[in-house]
Parts: structure tokens; sequence; C-alpha cells
């Protein structure tokens, strides 16, 4: 049944010019011989004589064609221009009438396509800049070259290049005046924790190994030693921050742009380029089709791998967000704040933050309103005035609000978590 299907397509899709001309030469043949007409002999000899010539038209008219692609940049953000450059050039003595030029690509919006026709020795190149509108991990190339003959019987393809990706990292929003609650730092104020960051507080001394910077040499031990001795730092005294993302599929409303989805994964990058920008230490949780877990650290590169984590989540998990809580809730202690960003309405993942506290932790909610994303959706109502009795700091974001308005505080003093969300 395959075998038959594809010959249907082969004669009668992707070569339905040539299926009737070959028909056609065929009856001139039956006609000519039984009757003697001329005029269908002489039809029978052009096609029997036109088809191979058509045939080498189409295949020569590949031959010395070279196309280059420019694609400087594979890591962009949402709402930067992925650019490119395409030249195409005809290298043979030849003039090429007709070749169809296209950039396939999942990009939405993106456009390279041209039809060309190229003099001898000449060539042909232009730009193509598309709007990076949705993050995620898209595919671009590689380029395809089409032509066929005048007569549209044949088409013959070649690509160039190579299939290349290109991440979309979600857009951060500024927060200038984002807060939550500050953590107890554990005893003096100072973790007894070992960092490779340069930090003002020097805790030791060690023997120099391949790779150590000079500025970490600590020159009075070194004289004292005789030997080549590098300072060891801890971190500073500030409390981790864990950002936890729901991406449970049920507790999700919206579709698009217009999104729960959406909205966390932008609220989630902006929290953590908000910390990260103050040199704090930042961690990342969330269960889609798997838990992602980037352990708290600083820096430029750690953003970056946050960035990359959500630009290719999905609200595709099953795992409810108390369930994640619970298994994971040991990373959690005196010294960390929990910012948890969920549109959920069951009140179960309130008790679990319950015992997140008991063990020290502080607590910040950003509560994504459901009911704003999709008529049909449940509102948050409950959840929000049980954060309120359990005293957790929350903001309430709504759907079209400006996230910078929405997340706006800086009050160090205690604010009930009501009166915050209804800002």
């Amino acid at each position: 049944m395959r075998g038959l299907i594809r010959l249907y397509r082969f004669l009668f899709v992707e070569h339905r010019s040539l299926t009737a001309v070959t028909i056609v030469f065929f009856v001139s043949l039956v006609v000519a011989f039984s009757t003697g007409f001329w005029l269908v002999s002489r039809l029978a000899y052009v096609i029997l004589i036109g088809v191979p010539l058509a045939y080498v038209w189409s295949r020569r008219n590949l031959r010395g064609v070279e196309v280059t692609v420019e694609r400087h940049l594979d890591r962009l953000q949402a709402g930067q221009l992925f650019e490119e450059r395409i030249s195409v050039e005809n290298r043979s003595w030849f003039s090429k009438l007709w070749l169809e030029v296209d950039d396939p690509s999942e990009l939405p919006g993106h456009r390279a396509g041209r039809v060309l026709a190229l003099a001898p020795r000449r060539g042909r190149t232009w730009r193509v800049a598309t709007p990076c509108a949705r993050r995620g991990l898209f595919w671009v190339g590689p380029v395809t070259v089409i032509t066929g003959d005048p007569f549209g019987l044949f088409r013959h393809r070649r690509r160039f290049g190579r299939r290349q990706s290109v991440l979309v990292y979600p857009r951060a929003v500024e927060l200038p005046n984002f807060y939550v609650p500050p953590a107890n730092l554990p005893g003096e104020g100072r973790f007894r924790r070992r960092t490779h960051y340069v930090t003002p507080n020097a805790s030791g001394i060690r023997p120099y190994e391949y790779g150590d910077s000079f500025n970490r040499i600590h020159w009075p031990s070194t004289a004292r030693t005789g030997e080549i001795m590098v300072k060891l730092f801890e971190l500073d005294p500030a409390s981790d921050i864990w950002v936890i993302l729901d991406l449970q599929e049920g507790v999700h409303a919206g579709q698009g742009e217009d999104s729960t989805e959406e909205y966390g994964v932008r609220i989630a990058a902006s929290v953590a380029r908000f910390f990260l920008m103050a040199n704090r230490s930042v961690g990342y949780m969330a269960y889609g089709s798997r838990l992602d877990v980037e352990e708290a650290e600083r820096g430029v590169q750690h953003y970056t791998r946050i960035l990359e984590a959500l630009a290719l989540a999905r609200a595709e998990g099953d795992v409810p967000l108390e369930d994640l809580i619970n298994a994971e809730g040991r990373r959690f202690g005196r010294h960390t704040t929990v910012v948890v960003i969920t549109p959920s309405t069951d009140e179960a993942w309130v008790a679990a933050l319950g015992a997140l506290a008991g063990r020290g932790a502080k607590l910040a909610v950003i509560l994504l309103e459901p009911s704003t994303f999709d008529e049909a959706a449940a509102d948050s109502l409950l959840v929000f005035g049980a954060l309120a009795a359990s005293d957790v700091y929350t903001y309430l974001v709504k759907r079209s609000d400006d996230l910078m308005s929405a997340l706006a505080g800086g009050v160090e003093a205690p604010v009930s978590a009501a009166s915050r969300g209804m800002r």
C-alpha cells in the first residue's frame, strides 16, 4: 500500500507535468502509427527531443552555483534581531535564469527566500533581519537552491551550509524596587563555605595550583614559606535566593504570549537578573518535562545558564508544586530566601511553604491570577487569603500588568501580604 502511495505522489504530485507530457507522447505515437497523421508524429518527435533537453537544462542550471551564509549570533534575547547575510554566486560562464533560494527556519516571521536570475560570473547578496518574538530553541537552514527547466517538467535542489540552532532567551525587565524578606544569616554573619570567586572575605591560604590567578597570591606567606601560596575566599554575608517556577501543566492558563507560562518565565528571568546584578547567589528550580536545577551561584555566566533553562522551559510537567517543594525542601534553610512563581489555585502548596518557614527559610510568592488569562480558569482568592493568613510576602500579577509596576516595592519594613499584593 505504501508503495502505491509513493508511486501516486511521484507521478501525480511531484512530477505532474512530466506525467502529462509522457501520456501525450504515448497517445501521439499510437495515433501516428494508426492513422499516419503527420502532425501527431511531429509532436511525438518534439517531445522525444525536448524532454531530455529540459532535463539537461535543469541539471546544468545548478552547476557553478555557490552559496555562503553568515550568521554571527546564535544566542539572542526576545525582542532582538536575528541577522544573517546570504550570498549567491554564479561561477560558471552561463547565465542562471531561474534560481529559487530559500533559507528555511522555525523562527516566527523569518522570510529569506528570493527568486534570482544571475549573469555569468556574477552574484547577489542580501541581508535578512528577523525579530525574535518568542523564546525557545529554533533551527535555521540549510539554504536550499531549487531550479528547473522552462517547461516546469523537472525540478532539482541543492543544499548549502548546515542546519544551525538559535536559542532565544526570555526578555527580562528591570525591577528597581523589588523586595523580598531577607534571610537570617547563620553564626556571626558569614557563611563557612568556600567559593572560587574573589570576595572581601579571605579565610586561609593554600599552595599554588596550575590555573590560579596571580592576583590571588599571598606574597607575605610566599616570602615566609619559600613556596607560592594563594588566598582562599569565603562567600560574603548575603543569603541565597532560590527561584522556584511552577511548570505543572494543569495549573497554567492562556495562550501564547498572553499566558501564565510566558509571564512566569519572564518574571523568573527578571528576578534572577535583579539579584545577580546585586552580586547575590541565585538558584533556579522547576519541574517541566524533567527536574531542572541550577545551584545557587553568582555571576554573568550563571545568569546565562538560568536564561538557557528558562528559554527551554515548558509548562508540561505532571509534578504538583507542593510535591516539588517537599522533595527539594532540604536545600533551603535559615540562610535562604525562596521566591515561588505560580498560577496554582490549589492551597496544598501553601502548607508546603509553611514547612519551609518552620526550617527558618524566608518566603516570597509571585502569584499569577489565572482567571485574568482565561475566563474559564479559577480565581486565586482562596490561595491569596491562605498566603495572607500565613504571613507570606505576596505579589499578585494579572494579565496585561506592567511587571515593573506590579513587582515594585523596596520597603524594608514588614508589609502584610494582602496589602502588598493589591498594589
